[in-house]
This record gives C-alpha cells, sequence and structure tokens, in this order.
C-alpha cells in the first residue's frame, strides 16, 4: 500500500491537513487500511523533504495546511501511469506457513488449510454483505453512488475476489498434497561426484561469463521472481510460436 501517493491524491483536491488526510483516506478506502495520525505526519515529512509537498499556512481554527507542488503532481501522474510490480510481491504470510509446513513432519497441514479456508469464506461474506449494505444505501435513496463510494464498492470487490481467489488457491494446495502422499516418498539418489558436461563451457578464470554464456543467464546470476519473470518474456513458448505462425497465415 502506497500511503505516500494516496496522500497526494488527496492533496491534489487542495490544500489539506494531517487529521483531515488521515479521515478522508480512510473514507476513501473504507477504513480497510486504517492510519494514525503519526504515520500521516511522517509521510508528510518525507514528501516536503523530497520537493513534493510544501507547507501552506493554516487554516481558520490553527491547522497546519500542506499542498502539493508540480513536482509533486508530476510523481503523482506516474504512479497512475505505472502498472503495480508483481515482480518483487509482498511476502504472504500464508503462502510462508504452508511452504514451511510441508516440510515439517510434524504439523497437520490438511488441518491447517482446512483453518485457514474456513476463515477466508468467512471474510468473503462478510466483504459481500458490506458490499451489499453499501448498494442497498444508494438504491434505498434512488440515486446513483458519488465518487467515493465508488472507491469503496472497488475495494470491497477487490477484497471479495482476492478471498475467492485465495479459497481456490487453498483447494489447489489441498489437491497437490493428497496427490504427494499417494505417491510416496520420493527415493534420495546416491550422492556422488559431479562431473560437467564437455559441451557446456565454465566462467573464465576472472569470474566473467565463458562466450556464449551470456544470453541466458542461470537461477545464481538472476534468481526470483524477477529473474523467472524476465526469462519467461525472452524465450518463445509453443502458444507464442505458434500464434506467430497463426498470424502471419
Amino acid at each position: 500500500m502506497s500511503i505516500r501517493h494516496g496522500l497526494l491524491a488527496l492533496l491534489e483536491r487542495g490544500p489539506r491537513y494531517g487529521y483531515q488526510l488521515r479521515t478522508e483516506f480512510e473514507s476513501r478506502t473504507g477504513s480497510t487500511w486504517p492510519l494514525n495520525v503519526g504515520q500521516v505526519y511522517t509521510t508528510l515529512a518525507r514528501l516536503e523533504r523530497d520537493g513534493l509537498v510544501v507547507p501552506a499556512g493554516e487554516d481558520e481554527a490553527g491547522h497546519s495546511l500542506y499542498a502539493i507542488t508540480e513536482g509533486g503532481q508530476a510523481e503523482l501522474r506516474r504512479w497512475f501511469a505505472s502498472p503495480v510490480d508483481r515482480a518483487n510481491p509482498p511476502r504472504n504470510e500464508l503462502a510462508i506457513k504452508l511452504a514451511m509446513a510441508v516440510g515439517s513432519s510434524e504439523v497437520d497441514i490438511r488441518a491447517v488449510i482446512q483453518a485457514q479456508r474456513v476463515h477466508t469464506i468467512k471474510a468473503m461474506q462478510d466483504y459481500t454483505r458490506l458490499k451489499a449494505q453499501a448498494l442497498e444505501a444508494t438504491t434505498e435513496g434512488e440515486r446513483a453512488p458519488d465518487r467515493q463510494e465508488v472507491g469503496w464498492q472497488l475495494v470491497l470487490d477487490q477484497l471479495i475476489f482476492q478471498a475467492e481467489a485465495e479459497a481456490r488457491w487453498l483447494d489447489h494446495c489441498e489437491t497437490r498434497l493428497v496427490r504427494l502422499a499417494a505417491a510416496g516418498p520420493a527415493p534420495v539418489p546416491a550422492p556422488g561426484p559431479v562431473s560437467r558436461p564437455a559441451s557446456a563451457p565454465g566462467p573464465e578464470p576472472d569470474g566473467s561469463a565463458a562466450p556464449g554464456e551470456g544470453a541466458e543467464a542461470g537461477p545464481a546470476q538472476d534468481g526470483g521472481l524477477r529473474g523467472a519473470l524476465r526469462r519467461s518474456r525472452t524465450r518463445p513458448t509453443t502458444w507464442t510460436l505458434a500464434a506467430t505462425r497463426r498470424s502471419r497465415t
């Protein structure tokens, strides 16, 4: 979540003071990601340091106001125009928990999955109920929802879709574990000397890649999700080649 850019978006509408920004941020997102005033003022201080906001005097009640600068508006436009980066996703506690549970003989991983599934489905039902209440409020008033209400409904939609995807993923995990249990433990190969094929050139003595090795970086050179995504984008798949042939005909 980018508190930094969220505050810039609110300041684009005009000067605001800290508590006002906190209230509007939570109202716009339905208090899904609550902020405290300390977070707001810490972020404002960093934005001012970076030249993206400036103090703008005080209002009639004596609150210190902040205003967005031209640099802040340019940064906000870049944020809106740029996709959210998925090459370095945030840590997912559930994924980490299941990954660790798979490697532990002391954990009933199916019980872990079932407990999480119950919680996820309940959360999805709660979000769906909130969405129904939000829609009912505008229906009873026989009016179209305003922009703030639509923003809150979009947040609810995202939470519902995310919970649905998590429930499906848990089903997938359970299916994989059932197959793994049915297959039994995999045989462990006996350790032996590691030989390198003569056709695979190794690195030069100075550590640089041998001729012809630079085009495709291995996991050690470009590891993690970012490297996997980069490699998948540069390697033509069967589907890609078939689509290319069809487009040419």
